[in-house]
Order: structure tokens, then C-alpha cells, then sequence
């Protein structure tokens, strides 16, 4: 059963996901600064309408651990770069934020103190309660884990009501949407479907982490300026995986 909070919203705290490559130019690569201020400015929404903010942030757009692995790099190794590309993709956003009088917090599962907080928990949470935003960076601080699995983490740590997974699609599809023009989307999913079908959701390892949390995730498209928006009201967005 839904249920809407006293201040007309679904959701009172969230964890966005967005992978690197929202904050890339148009080669899919670097970091271009208007997209860096378009996902702030979305964001900055979401905080005027007093809901918590936790943001995972991947590192597609700076490193892909599978491309070191392709060339003999030592798998942890290659792990840890991109652990450390999120850090960086987390400081930018942080910038930009921050330019817009949005107080923000970065915090880093591996420990740089000159630029970021280690991750605390209770700090992490304190952060959010005090109304900053909170970019966690460095993945799980763990090799083999990817950044799904940190925001799946992050989100049931925070006590999050909702991981929303930002994507440059309206949902989720039976197939991929740019090649199949008669693929239809879900509405709603469950966990274990979601699975059975290896449906491109998250991995394996982050979708049993909210299925074994009951954590809801919602994938939406972050460039429609007015989904995310719709989904904190409640409204029907994207696709829900859920029980």
C-alpha cells in the first residue's frame, strides 16, 4: 500500500544513482560542466522540496576498470582507479552544488582526508537530517563491487525510502529501446524477475541487496527536466522494482 507523507510526497529521503557518463561530454568521456549544472540544478529541486539527498556517482566517464582488465591490469587494481575517478566525479558535483548556495558534503569509502570525509555512517546521516547533501564516493571501498552495489549499500545503510537510479531512458525495457521498436517497458518489476530475466536494472549483486533490504528502486530519466519531480509526488514514472 502507497503511502504519502504529510508534506504531499512519497518519498522523505532518496538515494540517487547516476552513472559517470551524466556528467560526460558528448564522446561519453571527461567531465562537461554544463551537465555537471544541469544534474545540480535537479537536484537543488529535490532539496527545495525538503527531501534528504544521498548521491553514488560511477566513473564511467573518467575510467572503466574492464578496459584495464582487457590490457593484463591486475582486476583490484583496475577496481581502485575507478574508485578513485568517483571521487573526482563527487568533487565536481559538490562545485557546482555548492555554486548554488546547496550545502554538500562529500564523503569517501577510501580515506582522502584533504578532500573528502571518510564515510561514517551516523555522520553521513547527520549530514542528511541537517538538510546537505551527501555524495558518496569511492564505491563500496572494496574491488569487485560496483557502484550499483555501493548505492544499494548506501541506500539501506542511510535508511533511504527509495534508491532512484538515474538513466538517459524512461525505464526499464524487454529489450534495448534503440533497437527494438516494439520493446515494451514495465511499469513495475519484481526483484526476482528482474533477476530471472537479466534485465540491464542494476547487477545481480546490488538488485539481491534491495531485494534481501526490501529497498524499492525506481529508474527514471534524469533528462526529462520534470521526472524526478513526478516521482517524489508519487506520480507514475519510469519503472518501480519492488516486492
Amino acid at each position: 500500500m502507497e503511502t504519502t507523507l504529510s508534506n504531499g510526497l512519497k518519498y522523505r529521503r532518496i538515494l540517487l544513482k547516476l552513472s559517470g557518463e551524466a556528467l560526460a561530454q558528448e564522446n561519453g568521456f571527461g567531465i562537461d560542466p554544463n551537465c555537471v549544472r544541469a544534474i545540480a540544478q535537479r537536484i537543488k529541486q529535490v532539496r527545495e522540496m525538503n527531501v534528504d539527498v544521498a548521491v553514488v556517482i560511477g566513473a564511467g566517464n573518467l575510467w572503466r576498470g574492464r578496459v584495464g582488465q582487457n590490457s593484463g591490469m591486475d582486476p583490484a587494481t583496475a577496481d581502485y582507479m575507478g574508485m578513485l575517478a568517483t571521487v573526482m566525479n563527487a568533487l565536481a558535483l559538490m562545485d557546482a552544488l555548492e555554486s548554488m548556495n546547496v550545502v554538500t558534503r562529500v564523503q569517501s569509502a577510501i580515506e582522502m582526508h584533504s578532500v573528502a570525509e571518510p564515510y561514517i555512517r551516523r555522520r553521513a546521516i547527520r549530514h542528511l537530517e541537517k538538510g546537505r547533501v551527501v555524495i558518496l564516493g569511492g564505491g563500496t571501498g572494496n574491488p569487485y563491487f560496483t557502484t550499483d552495489t555501493a548505492a544499494a549499500l548506501r541506500a539501506t545503510e542511510l535508511k533511504c525510502d527509495v534508491l532512484i537510479k538515474a538513466t538517459k531512458v524512461d525505464g526499464v525495457y524487454d529489450s534495448d529501446p534503440k533497437k527494438n521498436p516494439n520493446a515494451r517497458r514495465f511499469e513495475h518489476i519484481t526483484y526476482m524477475d528482474a533477476l530471472n530475466q537479466r534485465l540491464a536494472v542494476m547487477d545481480s549483486t546490488a538488485l539481491s541487496l534491495c531485494m534481501d533490504n526490501k529497498m524499492p528502486i525506481l529508474v527514471l530519466n534524469l533528462w526529462d527536466e520534470t521526472a524526478l519531480i513526478r516521482a517524489l509526488k508519487g506520480e507514475p514514472v519510469g519503472t518501480l522494482v519492488s516486492d
